[in-house]
């Protein structure tokens, strides 16, 4: 009878240490679970402001082609009216008889600003 009862009694400890064994397994687990769920978290988190900042320098590069085309669009129509300044005082030295044709080619050179590319 005490032979049952020792083989009992080991068999309750193997039992318990077992259960131990797989409730702390089963915590590690879970924590491992937990864990790489914080992480897909901060993943989807850090996507999204990944996302956000795309989308800012993306329009912020439209505002800034927006701002080279209409620049642009100026600087041609300054020059037009440059020229069109040129062929006006042309035409007006070519009306003006007290006007000497020697200094109105001079003045026509001089009268308007250089231009830059």
């Amino acid at each position: 009878m005490k032979a049952f009862l020792i083989i009992v009694i080991a068999l309750i400890v193997i039992a318990v240490v077992v259960s131990a064994l797989l409730a702390s397994r089963r915590r590690r687990l879970e924590q491992r679970r937990t864990g790489a769920e914080e992480q897909r978290g901060e993943a989807r988190d850090v996507q999204l402001e990944a996302t956000r900042l795309d989308a800012q320098a993306e329009e912020r590069a439209a505002r800034a082609k927006q701002e080279a085309v209409a620049a642009e669009q100026q600087r041609v129509e300054a020059e037009k009216r440059h020229d069109r300044v040129d062929e006006l005082n042309t035409k007006a030295d070519e009306l003006d008889p007290d006007v000497d044709n020697e200094v109105r080619d001079a003045d026509t050179s001089s009268a308007r600003p250089p231009r830059t590319s």
